[in-house]
């Protein structure tokens, strides 16, 4: 019961990230409110790993494994918050439900995992139809919207990067020790980021960003991040990919009541493509007899 209950927190942590993320550059900017959420959650990370007693592992798998993970820490979520400028909290999760596709390529090519199956090419074609019918009509916003898509895009593709990169590394660290490594690494990148590029603290935080900034650093980077490698640990790189095909979903429907949103009829055709993508994926081999074991 651990790795599904895992799996489905991850699920909800990732559904609200996106909300938080775009309420916590309201106001203070997009880099003061990333690179504050990685400073909390560092000494979040760092404080449970002094209460449970464990020391961060130094050898050449362990550091190779911490600068995967800041790849995805740094370059991945700093591509995200820029994009949170320009374009609904809701359409991030959906633009990165590609990355199972990125994902499956990657781990075809690099892992050796069976993810390309006919049955699984079809679900991901059908999910990157639906994706595309959902996010299709914010090419029409605008420049802004345009450089946004791109930029979750660029996000994406660095977290499939980084994902595969940690499956070939294969240095069996446990899930709290990869992402501390990967945030002492990431961090004095923030911290001199944001000094070069802004440097500035802000002269009024609202209470909504405060909060969100918070819930970001303290939840969705400590225990988000430390459930996410843990299953990244347990399970194939693509079936752990397939949870930004789910979360999309209720992250649409969050921004939506919450945020005030636009839901479209073409979004509400994407959600039904992706759920059968989803179908597929989980069924489709099963039922004609092509499902190999995951490696």
């Amino acid at each position: 019961m651990r790795i599904p209950l895992v799996y489905i927190s991850v699920i909800l942590l990732w559904a609200t990230t996106p909300l938080a993320i775009k309420w916590s550059g309201e106001g203070p900017g997009f880099l003061f409110g990333v690179t504050a959420r990685m400073t909390i959650g560092t000494v979040c990370v760092l404080f449970v790993l002094a209460l449970m007693r464990q020391r961060l592992a130094w050898h050449r798998k362990a550091l190779l494994t911490y600068l995967a993970v800041a790849l995805q820490i740094y370059g991945s979520m700093m591509a995200v918050y820029w994009s949170a400028q320009f374009i609904p909290s809701g359409w991030i999760s959906v633009i990165f439900g590609l990355t199972p596709l990125m994902t499956a390529l990657l781990a075809a090519i690099f892992l050796g995992e069976r993810s390309l199956t006919p049955g699984k090419l079809m679900s991901y074609g059908l999910g990157v139809g639906g994706l595309a019918v959902m996010f299709g009509s914010a090419l029409q916003l605008g420049y802004y919207a345009v450089l946004g898509i791109i930029g979750v895009l660029i996000s994406s593709f660095l977290q499939s990067i980084s994902s595969v990169s940690i499956k070939r590394i294969a240095a069996k660290l446990p899930a709290l020790s990869q992402v501390t490594g990967g945030l002492l690494l990431a961090l004095p990148a923030y911290l001199l980021t944001w000094g070069i590029v802004d440097g500035h603290w802000p002269t009024e935080i609202s209470p909504k960003s405060l909060a969100a900034i918070v819930y970001l650093g303290v939840v969705a980077t400590s225990l988000g991040f430390v459930l996410y490698y843990y299953l990244l640990t347990h399970l194939p790189a693509t079936r752990v990919a397939l949870i930004t095909l789910v979360s999309p979903l209720l992250a649409l429907i969050l921004g939506h009541f919450i945020n005030h949103e636009l839901l479209t009829l073409k979004i509400v055709s994407g959600t039904l493509l992706i759920l059968s993508a989803l179908i597929m994926h989980e069924f489709f081999d099963r039922i004609f007899g092509l499902n190999p074991r995951p490696k």
